[in-house]
């Protein structure tokens, strides 16, 4: 059965507003719901706001530790999400208790994540006032705050925020992703949601659709066991069995947060929405474990479970956008740690 014109346009004017960094309400959750609890800060939940902000000079904003297990080693300003808060709410206040300024978002600029029990959002922002937090002003939060050439010597308390400095200096210079700000809706897990296409040899390009109640993007919750991007292996593996394992299933980048946080336990999860491309592994082993290079697929693998359909998409203008996000992902980029 095939998706009415109607239908046709009701889906990709859903993928065009989130490809424009709109979302929309998770209404369903299609895969993994039963495996799945409603995240709870504090409980089974921990997300994690960074912010990395420069000075006319370049310079990054650092705070001096205080805690026992890393007493004067320099961070990020960064720190745990508090009950009620929302993603920018947090960051703001983190800044202003670690760093003595205000400040502003300017952008996501990457998240990064061990499952949806650790969750970290690194933020681009700006100072908007406030003063620079000195050791007269020392407490439990941090004992100070300067601002970093990246070259001269500074204890760090971990390298990894070399990478999230360079990363922001990158898009400080330079744009390469749409401005994106976390949305302000509420979701009850931690749900992916996917605009999931396969891209053809004569680069047509198809989305994945679940059928009912009416043709809709995919929804997968994430599992306390596995990374959050492993909801579109899920989903994957429920619509195509066969042919999951011929296939590379690729999280590309997020359009989107959706998040809420104001009522505790009941909206404390959030909805990524993202690209995922389905894409064949050329290079199988034959039977003597020689590589066999397979030739360039025309159309997307048989869905075999009828919840599911391939529509192909015929707005131009709308394929040409994806075809170009799957070939230069500008979007922001999701990290799986482990």
């Amino acid at each position: 059965m095939k998706v009415t014109a109607e239908e046709q346009r009701q889906v990709e004017e859903q993928v065009e507003r989130l490809l424009s960094g709109q979302g929309s309400e998770v209404g369903v959750c299609d895969v993994g719901l039963e495996l799945s609890k409603p995240a709870t800060l504090r409980k089974n939940v921990t997300y994690i706001v960074c912010g990395v902000i420069f000075n006319d000079k370049e310079e990054v904003l650092m705070v001096q530790e205080a805690k026992q297990d890393c007493y004067k080693q320099w961070y990020l300003p960064a720190g745990r999400v508090e009950v009620g808060e929302s993603l920018e709410e947090a960051l703001r206040r983190e800044v202003k208790e670690e760093a003595g300024f205000d400040c502003e978002p300017i952008t996501l600029l990457l998240i990064q994540e061990q499952g949806p029990q650790w969750i970290r959002f690194i933020f681009l922002a700006r100072v908007s006032g406030g003063s620079l937090k000195t050791l007269s002003a020392a407490d439990q939060e941090s004992l100070q705050a300067s601002w970093w050439d990246r070259e001269s010597s500074l204890l760090l308390r971990g390298r990894d925020i070399l990478r999230l400095i360079e990363c922001g200096l990158k898009y400080h210079r330079n744009p390469w992703h749409p401005v994106s700000l976390p949305l302000d809706l509420s979701c009850r897990h931690v749900i992916q949601r996917l605009v999931l296409v396969f891209v053809g040899a004569t680069e047509q390009i198809w989305v994945l659709l679940v059928r009912v109640p009416l043709p809709h993007l995919p929804t997968a919750a994430a599992l306390k066991t596995h990374v959050v991007t492993w909801a579109a292996n899920m989903v994957v593996q429920e619509a195509v069995p066969s042919s999951y394992s011929d296939h590379e299933v690729s999280t590309l980048g997020v359009f989107s947060v959706q998040h809420n946080g104001r009522q505790h336990g009941r909206t404390d999860g959030m909805c990524l929405n993202t690209l995922v491309a389905l894409v064949p592994d050329r290079v199988q082993r034959d039977e003597d474990g020689l590589k066999v290079e397979w030739p360039a697929t025309v159309a997307p693998p048989p869905v075999e479970n009828p919840r599911y359909i391939w529509v192909e998409v015929q707005r131009q203008e709308l394929r040409a956008k994806l075809l170009e996000l799957t070939k230069n992902t500008a979007l922001v980029p999701i990290h799986s740690l482990y």
